[in-house]
């Protein structure tokens, strides 16, 4: 079983390096690679990121000028990556990103980061892009700032779940619907904010086990009998997609893993990953997961590729633990 699992691993990852990607597409990988212990490869990811780096210090950019919080999905591969090659170019890059993000974004008037720097709205997917940085990077307050400013805008307290996007200009939500893949940026987003807060926080980490565990009992109960999602977590008109499961495998198995999650969640965990397991075809592309580019139908896309890679690392700590 080992070694079919690490077959099918090897194979994910190939798919992964041969597909195009953007600034959070790079970043996803990234960390992917980081969180599986390749820390050679953590390096090139970052190298390559910082060839793209904008002036105003976004990072991995291509094709998309107008992303605000995407470009820093890179960011705690970049500063390990620093870390280990004492590389000052890369310390360098991630400073410049630092700054984008502290200094130069534009924001709401809460502090909340937009999403874009064209429209003043706030999406769900920024979860996972800047706040992890900013927390890896020591900025613990300033993450914990960003999550507090998404979810009071994002969050809907009659179902638990979160709505895709906020639009200041519009007074309300954008789009109110409950994306699958955008709870699952979210949940895993504060996941890796939880593993990063120092001691002294504990009172914020409290919170955010309690946000998450929140959002993984609210998506939990919408899982269909073949362990996936509908795109729309609460719309079964909208396509099966394979992503969120994978998102909350990874999820659930990092929280057990570390003790912040009770171990009743196992059964619901495996049967997600194995779904995902069933998706990935012969080339190694898992499918069914939100497709890029358009993320408008069930496809392939990087996030999907480097998710699977995530799920079974946090899976294995989970079994090493």
């Amino acid at each position: 079983m080992a070694s079919r699992s690490t077959e099918i691993k090897v194979r994910v990852r190939n798919a992964l390096l041969a597909m195009q990607r953007y600034s959070w597409e790079q970043g996803v990988a990234a960390q992917s690679f980081l969180e599986s212990g390749d820390s050679e490869m953590v390096v090139l990811f970052a190298r390559e990121a910082v060839v793209r780096q904008l002036a105003d210090g976004r990072t991995a950019v291509m094709g998309n000028l107008t992303a605000v919080t995407d470009p820093a999905a890179i960011g705690e591969a970049l500063l390990a990556a620093a870390k280990s090659t004492s590389d000052p170019a890369l310390k360098d890059a991630a400073d410049r990103l630092l700054d984008w993000l502290l200094r130069r974004a534009p924001r709401n008037r809460d502090g909340t980061l937009y999403h874009l720097h064209d429209r003043p709205q706030v999406w769900v997917d920024s979860f996972y892009m800047a706040p992890p940085f900013l927390s890896a990077a020591g900025f613990h307050a300033e993450a914990m700032q960003q999550l507090r400013g998404l979810r009071r805008l994002l969050f809907d307290p009659r179902t638990g779940l979160l709505s895709h996007i906020w639009d200041d200009g519009l007074g309300g939500l954008a789009r109110k619907a409950f994306w699958g893949v955008g709870n699952g940026w979210a949940l895993a987003g504060m996941t890796r904010v939880i593993r990063t807060l120092p001691v002294a926080m504990s009172m914020e980490r409290d919170t955010l086990i309690d946000w998450v565990r929140e959002g993984v009992d609210a998506c939990l109960p919408f899982m269909r009998s073949d362990g996936l999602f509908h795109d729309v977590i609460d719309d079964p008109s909208t396509f099966v997609e394979t992503n969120l499961s994978q998102m909350l495998s990874y999820v659930l198995f990092r929280g057990m893993g570390e003790g912040w999650l009770g171990k009743s969640y196992v059964g619901q965990a495996e049967t997600m990953r194995q779904a995902a397991h069933a998706k990935v075809d012969d080339l190694g592309f898992v499918q069914g997961v939100c497709a890029s580019p358009h993320f408008d139908r069930a496809g392939t896309a990087p996030e999907g590729q480097a998710f699977f890679l995530l799920m079974e690392a946090a899976a294995e700590d989970f079994d090493r633990a």
